[in-house]
C-alpha cells in the first residue's frame, strides 16, 4: 500500500506502523485518532505521544487495517 505515506514532517516514506492515540482533555475515552510512521520515524513518533500521555497503542500497518474496517480514520 504505497500511498500510506509516514505521518513525520516532511517523510514520504511508506507507512509500516499506526500510532492510536488521543488527548483526554477534548476526546471521549474510546475515540482514537491515528498518525501513520515509517520504521525510521515510529519511535520519534511513539515518545512525542506518549510523554504527553496520549499514546494508546503501536500497531502494524497491516494488522490495523485487518483487525476492523471500521478503524481506518
Amino acid at each position: 500500500m504505497s500511498d500510506v505515506i509516514c505521518s513525520a514532517k516532511g517523510c514520504r516514506a511508506d507507512a509500516v506502523w499506526v500510532l492510536a492515540w488521543n488527548n483526554p482533555k477534548i476526546h471521549t475515552p474510546e475515540r482514537r485518532k491515528t498518525w501513520l510512521a515509517c520504521e525510521e520515524h515510529r519511535e520519534h513518533l511513539s515518545q512525542f505521544l506518549g510523554v504527553r500521555g496520549f499514546l494508546k497503542d503501536v500497531v502494524l500497518l497491516r494488522e490495523w487495517e485487518s483487525e476492523s474496517p471500521e478503524r481506518a480514520e
